[in-house]
């Protein structure tokens, strides 16, 4: 019979410090984080670059991924792919040094193969949790295709899906050109 050995926080913080890749927390298990596909790390820079001006005339934070969030409800610590903050960032001091985010509002995941299903249900779930969180944004690596879910409230989520026919998508209140997300990525 097998037995599984679950990691405190602390413990975690302190492989997290000593590591040389990404770790995600999940209620005391923890996931090394693989690197990314070439479409996946150049759609995260266009969305990037494409929402800062926007987001700097609103004073809106944009993180990349390597942003710790904490996800309390679940006993999660993550790295999404994006995230905004238009509120004053409130982090968890980490004895370590890397703090992590608590109050994240607009989260965005670059979908792929190994993650898409977590990052759909289980992960979108545990977002759900966070107070602050009102959108979540999936895009898809493969083909045109973002997926807009807008908080309304506790209970009800406003789900917007974007292809190759939208010109323009909405995150938040910046509108941003599809072609300018899929700037430069091929599709095998």
């Amino acid at each position: 019979m097998a037995t599984e050995t679950l990691v405190s926080v602390e413990e975690y913080f302190e492989l997290l410090h000593k590591s040389d890749v990404k770790l995600e927390y999940n209620a005391g298990e923890i996931v090394a984080m693989a690197g990314a596909q070439p479409p996946h790390n150049i759609i995260a820079s266009n969305i990037n670059y494409r929402l800062m001006e926007c987001l700097l005339k609103k004073g809106c934070i944009l993180f990349n991924s390597d942003q710790l969030i904490k996800v309390e409800g679940c006993e999660k610590y993550t790295f999404p792919d994006l995230v905004i903050v238009c509120e004053k960032p409130v982090y968890e001091k980490s004895p370590q040094g890397l703090d992590a985010l608590l109050n994240p509002e607009i989260i965005v995941e670059v979908l792929s193969e190994s993650t898409e299903s977590y990052d759909r249900t289980t992960k979108f779930d545990c977002y759900k949790t966070i107070d602050s969180f009102r959108e979540y944004v999936l895009v898809s690596s493969k083909k045109k295709r973002i997926e807009v879910h807008k908080k309304l409230n506790d209970a009800e989520w406003l789900s917007r899906v974007y292809t190759d026919k939208d010109e323009i998508i909405k995150v938040d209140e910046c509108e941003l050109l599809l072609e300018n997300i899929y700037y430069a990525v091929e599709f095998a």
